[in-house]
Order: structure tokens, then C-alpha cells, then sequence
């Protein structure tokens, strides 16, 4: 039996909970296998290419001829469309079904591929990253339909659980691609395996299609004005997330009127959202409790999360330590975030859903203590528990963060899907982005407190500068002839050192603002189920008449 014959007769329990998604079919082995095949490379084709581009984004932009800020702006477009993919796309399956949608976005992204490798420039880049971040909101669905299909029906949980954390194991993967296999001839490797992801996720898509959906009319014309006044807004948030820290904050003029202008936009398509009567966003449901507590706790996280795709790369970047070099510490990651899946998968529970994510939260923190203990000398081997704990800490607290929102969809109506889906989206890309440009400007800022601090503490009467002015002017002989020529050099590389030890220093300090962070959240959500459950006891209990 295939998924798409037509005579196939769904019982009630094999209806989809949503509209736009798939009926959940009883499969044979061989099917449920090539299903879960296509929920594979479904997941590496939403995150592969972007993780890679942000692996080597300082390289990238050396040989596009950029600045490192300006080549920063992919970033921001990426996870500007990204976040807001959804607005069209779940009401696009609902229309047009899965298979039509998904075959227009990723002939849009072969397409914006095949013309960055034949011309490429800052343009067709920014335009391949564009279209790469609504294909990676419409993949990271596809690998869940596709786990749905894997599963039986009793075990939805379970598979919503995997399906929505799988798209997170290509971060890690991305960190161990080989350079000498993706840099070549203007980093073509990368558009290629980009190319080819989009080109199999295709093939997967009609050589094992997923059952049918219930189409209908799903569009309004208003849906047009609101995706359009939240996507400027989105991405002049992610612009001035992204450049902020490169241009610093309140040096830059255009920085504080792009942020400004985002504000009027993004309140009115709220306002427009408010009045309608079918909206693509319940903006009085983003006001309720639950739901405000639920977007505190999913940034608040994501920003710890920075820790270890800026903070302990960062480090280890400044040691002196290329790309490849970090494979094994992503590798651990790596097997680190599929434990996180596993333990998830085999303990989720309704009733453990908050102390799930506040364990999550106590992880990560601990994760980001352990490295604020870091040195001028920490190499890999000493960040692979930390690292493990926060790749764990990650995908333990995705799990019961979705399920924690499809339980408030279930109770609302399928009305809310959108809703949610755009606002997870949003907390977790412009989390992370968020996330970077704090601890970034963190760095920045403690690297120079640290530098004033240590020229301080030196005199140049000092044995010990002494010593080390004349090792370093001893080194340099060979090469400088002139005594005076030679003594300045020697000045010059001690103060390298300095700023590099200044900038190891800046770095503990982004770690234990982590560390607060997530601690701090881990209490917060300890005390609030604390408080409830001693409500909960306190109030009497009534006996039926």
C-alpha cells in the first residue's frame, strides 16, 4: 500500500489534528522507512545550508569581498523570513495542498541557487537566503508530517516530539562539514550541497508523497497586507539585531530610526489582526498568562542557547583554532542533542511538560558555568561536557516547549495554528539572533574594561614586564636589526597578548550572564509551579450533591 491511493478508506483517529496537515495512514515497514528517510533529509534541508553559512560567515565574506557587518545581513534576512514563513505557508497547504505548495518553494530555492553560483554577488546571495528561509519554515513541517507517518496514531506526542527536533541536529552537523570540501572556488561547495538538499527533498517528496489533505478555501486579501507589514518589520528588527554590535548601537544613527520604523508596522497589522474576524494572528491570545509566560521562557532560553553557537566558538576562534579543528567538539554536540530527542521521546508526559523545560533550563545553566572557568589555553576537549550539556539542555526543552503549545491549539481550535507556529518561530530565530547580538555586545564591552584594567596593573618598572618585553624583543632579533625599531615591536605584541587575555576574560563574562540567565529562569518556573500547586492545595474541595 502507498500513501496516496486514492481507494485507502481513513478511519476518525487517522484524521489530522490541523487543517493543511496530512490524514496519519496505517503504512507497511518498507513505507514507514522511506518515511522516515524523508523526515531525515526533510530536517537537513531546513538547516544544513544556513548552519554552514554561519559556520564560515567571516570567511564568506572575505572572498565576496564584504565586511564581516555587511555579510552579517544574510543572517538577518534568513531568520527574518524564516520567522515568518508561516503566515502564507500553513494557509498555502490548507489551499493548495502539500505536494504544490512545496513543489513552488523548492523550485524557488533550486532556482535561487543555480543563479548564486553562476552570478555570484550580495544580491543573489541576499535573495537565495530569502527564499532559503521560507523553505526551511516549509521543511522543518515536511520532516514532522513525515515522523507522523512512522509513528502509529497513539504516539503522535511522540513523534511531533522528534519530528520538530530533528531539523536541530544539521546546527551541529553544519559545524563538520570539511572546508576543504565546501570553500573552492568561491565556497560553490556550499551552494552545491545547498542545491542538493533542495534537489532531494524534492525527489522524497513525490518518490514517497505523503497522504492527502482536506483542501479549502484558505486566503483573504487581507492576509497579504498583514504578511507584508510583518515581514518589512521582521526584517528591520533582525537588520539592527544583526549589525548593531558591528556598528555599535548608539553610534549609528539609521540603526535607532530602523528600529523605529519596525514598531509602527508591526502594530499595525497587530491592529488589523485584532479586527478581523478570521485573522492569521490572535493577538489577545498572545496576551493571555500562559501564552506570555511560554514567550518569556522560549526567548530566555534561546538567549542562553548563544552561548554555544557564538560564545564558545568565539573562544576557541580567538585560541587560534580553525573549523575543522572543532569537529570533534560538534560531533559530541552532536550525539549530545540526539540524547536530548531520545530522553524527550521516551519520557514526555502532560504532567511533566514545566518540570521538563525548567530541567532544561538548569542544564543549560550549568553548561554555561562550567565554561566560565575558560582560559587563554581551553582547547575542545576541555568545553565537551559543557557543550554536551547544552546541546542536550536544547533539544529537552524543544519538545516539551511544542507540546506545550499544541495543547493550547487543541483547546482553542485549529484556528490558532498559525498563531502559535509564527510566534514559536519568532521566539526561537530572533531569539538566537537576539541572543548573539547580546552576548556580542558583551564581549565587546567587558573586552575593553578588561584591557583598561590590565594596562593598569602594569608597570614598566615591573620584573615580570621587563621579562616578557625582553622575551618577546629577544624572538624578534633574527628579523629587526634596530634596537629601538625591535623594543617598539616587542611593546606591540605585549599588548596583543593583553587584549587577547582581555578578550578571554570578556568571554567568561558573556558566560556568566548566561549562567544567570538560565539559572535564573530555572527558579523562576520552580517558584510559579510552587506557588500553583500550594494554591491548588489550598483551595477546598467540593463535595457533589
Amino acid at each position: 500500500m502507498t500513501a496516496a491511493r486514492s481507494e485507502y478508506r481513513f478511519s476518525p483517529e487517522e484524521k489530522p489534528l490541523f487543517p493543511g496537515a496530512p490524514y496519519s495512514a496505517r503504512h507497511t515497514r518498507r513505507n514507514r522507512v522511506l518515511y522516515a528517510v524523508s523526515a531525515g533529509v526533510m530536517a537537513l534541508g531546513s538547516g544544513l545550508g544556513n548552519g554552514m553559512i554561519t559556520a564560515n560567515l567571516t570567511s564568506i565574506s572575505g572572498d565576496m569581498g564584504l565586511y564581516v557587518a555587511e555579510a552579517n545581513l544574510l543572517l538577518a534576512v534568513y531568520v527574518a523570513f524564516n520567522a515568518t514563513a508561516n503566515l502564507m505557508l500553513v494557509k498555502a497547504r490548507v489551499q493548495f495542498g502539500i505536494t504544490a505548495t512545496m513543489h513552488v518553494v523548492l523550485g524557488a530555492l533550486m532556482l535561487a541557487q543555480i543563479i548564486q553560483i553562476l552570478h555570484p554577488s550580495l544580491g543573489t546571495a541576499i535573495l537565495a537566503r530569502a527564499i532559503s528561509g521560507i523553505a526551511a519554515g516549509g521543511l522543518t513541517t515536511l520532516s514532522l508530517y513525515n515522523i507522523f507517518q512512522v509513528f502509529p496514531v497513539k504516539m503522535r506526542p511522540i513523534a511531533a516530539v522528534v519530528g520538530f527536533s530533528l531539523p536541530q541536529l544539521a546546527v551541529p552537523l553544519a559545524r563538520m562539514f570539511p572546508l576543504s570540501a565546501i570553500a573552492p572556488m568561491g565556497w560553490q561547495g556550499l551552494h552545491m550541497v545547498e542545491f542538493a538538499l533542495a534537489l532531494g527533498a524534492w525527489a522524497m517528496l513525490n518518490l514517497i508523497p505523503l497522504p492527502p489533505v482536506e483542501r479549502g478555501k484558505a486566503f483573504e486579501p487581507l492576509d497579504a497586507v498583514t504578511a507584508v507589514l510583518v515581514i518589512t518589520a521582521m526584517l528591520l528588527i533582525c537588520t539592527v539585531l544583526s549589525l548593531g554590535r558591528f556598528y555599535w548601537w548608539t553610534d549609528a544613527a539609521w540603526l535607532g530610526w530602523a528600529l523605529a520604523a519596525s514598531i509602527p508596522l508591526l502594530g499595525l497589522a497587530l491592529l488589523i489582526e485584532d479586527k478581523r474576524a478570521r485573522p492569521l494572528l490572535w493577538v489577545r491570545w498572545y496576551g493571555t498568562s500562559d501564552i506570555l509566560f511560554f514567550m518569556l521562557i522560549a526567548v530566555v532560553v534561546r538567549l542562553g542557547l548563544s552561548e554555544q553557537t557564538y560564545a564558545a566558538v568565539g573562544l576557541l576562534t580567538l585560541g587560534g583554532l580553525t573549523s575543522d579543528q572543532l569537529h570533534p567538539l560538534f560531533a559530541t554536540v552532536f550525539v549530545a542533542m540526539a540524547a536530548g530527542i531520545a530522553t524527550v521521546a521516551l519520557t514526555l508526559k502532560a504532567e511533566r511538560i514545566v518540570t521538563m523545560i525548567m530541567a532544561a533550563a538548569f542544564i543549560i545553566g550549568l553548561g554555561a558555568w562550567l565554561d566560565t572557568h575558560s582560559t587563554s589555553l581551553t582547547r575542545p576537549p576541555e568545553l565537551y561536557l559543557s557543550q554536551a550539556l547544552l546541546g542536550f539542555g536544547t533539544t529537552l526543552f524543544l519538545g516539551p516547549a511544542l507540546m506545550f503549545g499544541i495543547g493550547h491549539i487543541i483547546k482553542r481550535g485549529p484556528n490558532y495554528l498559525v498563531s502559535f507556529v509564527v510566534l514559536f518561530s519568532t521566539t526561537q530565530n530572533v531569539g538566537g539572533l537576539a541572543g548573539s547580538a547580546l552576548l556580542g555586545s558583551i564581549q565587546v564591552m567587558r573586552t575593553r574594561v578588561h584591557s583598561e584594567r590590565l594596562a593598569e596593573a602594569i608597570s614598566t618598572g615591573d620584573p615580570a614586564f621587563i621579562e616578557r618585553v625582553g622575551g618577546y624583543a629577544q624572538q624578534l632579533a633574527p628579523r629587526i636589526g634596530d634596537p629601538i625599531a625591535r623594543s617598539q615591536q616587542a611593546n606591540a605584541l605585549l599588548g596583543q597578548a593583553l587584549n587577547g587575555q582581555a578578550s578571554v576574560l570578556a568571554f567568561n563574562d558573556a558566560f556568566w550572564v548566561v549562567t544567570v540567565i538560565a539559572f535564573g529562569i530555572g527558579i523562576f518556573i520552580a517558584g510559579v509551579t510552587l506557588r500553583d500547586r500550594l494554591r491548588n492545595r489550598s483551595v477546598p474541595t467540593q463535595v457533589p450533591a
